[in-house]
């Protein structure tokens, strides 16, 4: 992407992460996501939770700033972020239930990662980077090596380091990184290891987008279905045997063995153990992060796989409705939501008598109270006398 004037201004304006970071209220929404999505690995979260975490932070920030700081509730906050004029949390309802949703979209994580690497680091480590892209270039020139001999080669000399190496273990010269190369490489795997979780989330952005794409064309086709049928199939092998798609199933082959597993608990319980990687201090969630890999790998899985069951519902839900008139009804429609849809009018465009059903509870109403019947004593009046002083009435 060319880093000229106009792709960087339309950036500024567009961009949920470059919104984010001029946001008046920058800081709050990024230390109080950060805290309860990102920290602790947690991909969605039901609204009343959410609304109650923040709640509970807005409570803190008033009583230190005062109640003007913010005064919008959690779960006004929560829809204005949301919203398609923000774009930093992703709001929906999962399959099932009638609560709204909760989940940080990929531009808010790069946001927050971005400010992360804002803070000074202990030392800046370069020899792991160099050794892991030298790793990286012989990978690549083995991989794509098609001469047999050379091939062999390569494997007869990494044999020969090898045998040297167990010689000179065997003659008590055993070499030990020491600690500034354990902190280094630590530092490599940190910064590796949280860029793996982000990338679950731009993964599954990635699926929604292409998804959405194709409903998009379901809506708006008005050739056979046959051909359409053709297409979409093609385009769902597509996504599949992608570059993401392929690099994504192989990523959870790999971490789906059982032995890789192991052997993953056992080094980080080996590495964790070491004396200079204990001075740092790491975070304890680290002992399992293999398992985040796994849960944010797995969450990414059924998103793909309700896409796809959505999609063949979607499917025959148009074989369904072959009635030409509804189909033209609901093309209509679905083309004009769509045309609508990135450009919403800026007036009113529909009045609505009621925007919500009115409620009237049985018990709200009261009870029947009889009517009082006043009882009339039929008593005489008889004349009487009485000095009365007429005085008072002047």
């Amino acid at each position: 992407m060319p880093l000229d004037y106009t792709t960087l201004d339309l950036l500024r304006k567009n961009h949920p992460a470059w919104r984010l970071l001029r946001s008046d209220h920058a800081p709050l929404v990024a230390s109080f996501l950060h805290r309860v999505f990102i920290a602790p690995n947690v991909r969605t979260m039901a609204q009343a939770d959410l609304a109650e975490a923040l709640e509970d932070e807005l409570f803190v920030l008033r009583d230190r700033y005062g109640e003007e700081a913010f005064p919008r509730s959690a779960a006004a906050y929560l829809n204005d972020w949301a919203d398609n004029e923000k774009g930093w949390l992703r709001k929906f309802y999962p399959a099932g239930s009638d609560e709204p949703h909760f989940d940080l979209t990929p531009a808010t994580e790069k946001a927050i990662a971005w400010l992360e690497s804002l803070t000074e680091r202990a030392f800046v480590g370069t020899e792991s980077r160099l050794l892991t892209l030298f790793e990286l270039l012989r990978q690549m020139s083995e991989g794509s090596q098609t001469d047999p001999e050379t091939r062999i080669s390569e494997l007869h000399k990494r044999r020969d380091e090898i045998d040297a190496e167990i010689a000179r273990i065997l003659d008590g010269d055993i070499p030990l990184l020491d600690a500034t190369a354990l902190k280094d490489r630590f530092q490599q795997f940190l910064q590796l290891a949280r860029e793996l979780l982000t990338d679950f989330r731009e993964v599954e952005h990635n699926f929604r987008t292409l998804d959405r794409r194709v409903r998009e064309r379901i809506a708006l086709w008005e050739g056979a279905k046959g051909t359409l049928l053709e297409e979409i199939m093609g385009e769902r092998d597509a996504i599949a045997d992608s570059d993401q798609g392929k690099s994504f199933r192989a990523f959870w082959d790999f971490l789906m063995s059982q032995t890789r597993q192991e052997e993953l608990s056992h080094l980080l319980e080996q590495v964790l153990d070491l004396e200079p990687i204990a001075e740092m201090h790491p975070d304890a969630r680290l002992r399992r992060v293999h398992y985040d890999w796994l849960e944010a790998g797995e969450h990414t899985q059924r998103t793909v796989a309700r896409l796809s069951q959505q999609l063949r519902r979607f499917l025959d839900d148009q074989a369904w409705l072959e009635n030409r008139r509804i189909m033209d009804i609901l093309h209509d429609i679905e083309a004009r939501a769509l045309a609508v849809r990135d450009a919403p009018p800026s007036k009113d465009f529909m009045e609505l008598a009621e925007n919500a059903p009115r409620i009237e509870l049985s018990f709200e109403r009261p009870l029947h109270t009889p009517p009082v019947k006043p009882v009339i004593a039929e008593v005489p009046l008889e004349s009487g006398e009485a000095d009365v002083d007429t005085a008072a009435l002047y």
